[in-house]
Parts: C-alpha cells; sequence; structure tokens
C-alpha cells in the first residue's frame, strides 16, 4: 500500500467540495450586507451581500431575500469553480476561489493567471496571483486588498 502524504490526503476533487459555513461567512465579512441598494466604489448598484446581477436603485430587500440570493450568487461562484478548476484542492482553498469568484466572476476566472497556474500544480504562484486583483475599475480599493490577503492566506494554507 502506497502511504501518501497528509497534504495529498486533505486534497479532494473540486467536485466534492461545496462552499463551507466559514467560506460563506467571509464573503458576508468583505461583502457586508446592506438591506437596501446602493452604489459600490466604483458605481455598480449593489444590495444585500453583494448582489449585483438583479439589483436596482430603489430597492429594499428584507434579510430572508438576502439569503436566498447570496445562495443563488454563491451557487454561480462555485458552478464557475467546479468547471474550470481541474486539480484537487483543499476545502480553505476552495472556499477562496468561490469567495474570489463571487467577487471578480467567473470570467475572470477562467482569464486568469491564478487558475493557469493552481491547474498547472504552481499552489503557491496561484495562491500569490490573488494579490494581484485589488483594483476595481483601474482603482485600488483597500477593501479588495484587505479581501485579496485574506483569501490568498486561506489559499496558500493548503500549499
Amino acid at each position: 500500500m502506497v502511504k501518501l502524504p497528509q497534504f495529498v490526503k486533505n486534497r479532494v476533487a473540486v467536485a466534492l467540495l461545496s462552499l463551507s459555513l466559514a467560506g460563506a461567512g467571509g464573503i458576508i465579512a468583505h461583502e457586508g450586507v446592506v438591506y437596501k441598494s446602493y452604489r459600490d466604489p466604483v458605481g455598480i448598484v449593489t444590495v444585500c451581500a453583494g448582489h449585483t446581477a438583479t439589483a436596482r436603485m430603489g430597492q429594499i430587500k428584507s434579510p430572508a431575500e438576502c439569503s436566498e440570493l447570496l445562495k443563488q450568487d454563491t451557487r454561480v461562484a462555485e458552478t464557475a469553480v467546479k468547471r474550470l478548476v481541474k486539480v484537487p484542492v483543499t476545502q480553505h482553498q476552495y472556499d477562496a476561489l468561490v469567495s474570489f469568484t463571487f467577487n471578480v466572476g467567473s470570467g475572470n476566472l477562467a482569464n486568469s493567471t491564478l487558475l493557469k497556474k493552481l491547474n498547472a500544480h504552481d499552489c503557491k504562484g496561484a495562491g500569490l496571483e490573488f494579490l494581484r486583483w485589488d483594483y476595481a475599475a483601474g482603482i485600488k480599493l483597500a477593501g479588495l486588498t484587505k479581501r485579496r490577503a485574506y483569501e490568498s492566506e486561506q489559499f496558500i494554507t493548503g500549499c
């Protein structure tokens, strides 16, 4: 019988994972929850915990509606991560990837150097790529810098 190193044992196929409670909590902590729609720092209409797809100015959502929107939005991010990531990852790495994708979108994940490095088995290189994504509309945002540092740290713990 071949004895696998512990780090290999802790990695599983992305298809078997789902966003953990801690992962969802991280998204909420970085997004915040605002029940009345507003414009984010670059002018995108947002409501609840970073929901933009159907957000319109003047909306007011209930906590239950925000919870449902978060479920829908994280499901979209998870689907993209499961489709694009071709290597096994840990739960922390998966949560970081879902948080990142939730924030930047699946197209940005698909075209990122982060994904290319990850799928090429360059774990630490991929983890450091999170840090490059702290700009929105060409503006460096302190909140994104903080979020990316958190995601990078979560990801690198699995390398």
